[in-house]
């Protein structure tokens, strides 16, 4: 079991520093949900994803899940970037409803990009005979626990970044996939 604690807080990581990346950008109670629900969503299921799609896929996308990963979360940051810049030039605010649609489809690109490297784990997890359904629940709630955390401390330092914030939460996405591409995460 704690080699299955040691597993999730490792995955939970990429998740923690994403997370402060996005809490930069301000948090309220929907986006804490949101976060928490798509991330944990993502690093419990596909896990069990990996173990049902086979050894075989599995160990394929094992290969390329950390470039697949890494790619989105510098796209998902890059345009955050480039959201931010576009917004401090024109200085007009889309409505609320629109901003949080748009920030759901980035948190739905931003936690699959951060899980997928899991599904070659799934497999893993099932050759070592680790009950699936105990990995799959450690993995989701240590993920949102992390994820919970890193909004906060994001939010924290949104808080004192003031305008900047959307601007550092991309480019805090960024090192993120760059450290998933690089094998630090």
């Amino acid at each position: 079991m704690f080699a299955l604690v040691l597993v999730a807080v490792s995955l939970g990581l990429s998740n923690f520093a994403a997370a402060v990346g996005i809490g930069v950008a301000g948090v309220d109670a929907g986006t804490r949900l949101r976060v928490g629900l798509i991330f944990g969503v993502f690093e419990a299921g596909m896990p069990l994803l990996g173990l049902l799609l086979g050894h075989s896929l599995a160990r394929t996308l094992g290969h390329a899940a950390h470039w697949i990963g890494a790619a989105l979360l510098i796209a998902t940051g890059s345009y955050s970037v480039a959201q931010a810049i576009r917004s401090r030039a024109s200085k007009t605010h889309k409505p609320a409803g629109e901003a949080a649609q748009q920030r759901t489809g980035r948190l739905l690109v931003t936690g699959l990009a951060l899980s997928i490297d899991n599904l070659a784990i799934g497999f893993a997890l099932g050759t070592y005979h680790v009950n699936l359904a105990v990995a799959a629940i450690t993995i989701g709630a240590v993920s949102v626990t992390l994820s919970l955390i890193g909004l906060e401390l994001g939010d924290r330092l949104g808080t004192t970044t003031g305008e900047r914030g959307e601007l550092l939460g991309g480019l805090v996405l960024i090192s993120v996939g760059i450290a998933v591409a690089s094998g630090v995460l």
